[in-house]
């Protein structure tokens, strides 16, 4: 009787063991995949501000020409 006892002690115990390792690798699984999904999603933000970025240097510089352009017409139309 007490052979099977231990048997059992000893059946639970390493199926609890198994069971803990499991859900624990199961959270390093969970958690390795969040960092993952966070960091795609920090990549794919920061590329769409470097985009964003771009088109309004962009915006700025033909601005810029515009309103050199205009000062330049605007000099010619005095001088005559």
């Amino acid at each position: 009787m007490q052979a099977l006892h231990q048997s059992l002690v000893t059946g639970h115990r390493s199926f609890l063991i198994a069971f803990m390792a499991a859900a624990l690798a199961g959270c390093g699984v969970d958690t390795a995949t969040t960092a993952a999904t966070g960091a795609s999603i920090k990549k794919q933000e920061m590329e769409d501000g470097k985009r964003t970025q771009d088109r309004s240097q962009q915006k700025i510089d033909q601005m810029q020409e515009q309103m050199k352009q205009r000062a330049q017409q605007a000099g010619d139309d005095g001088v005559r």
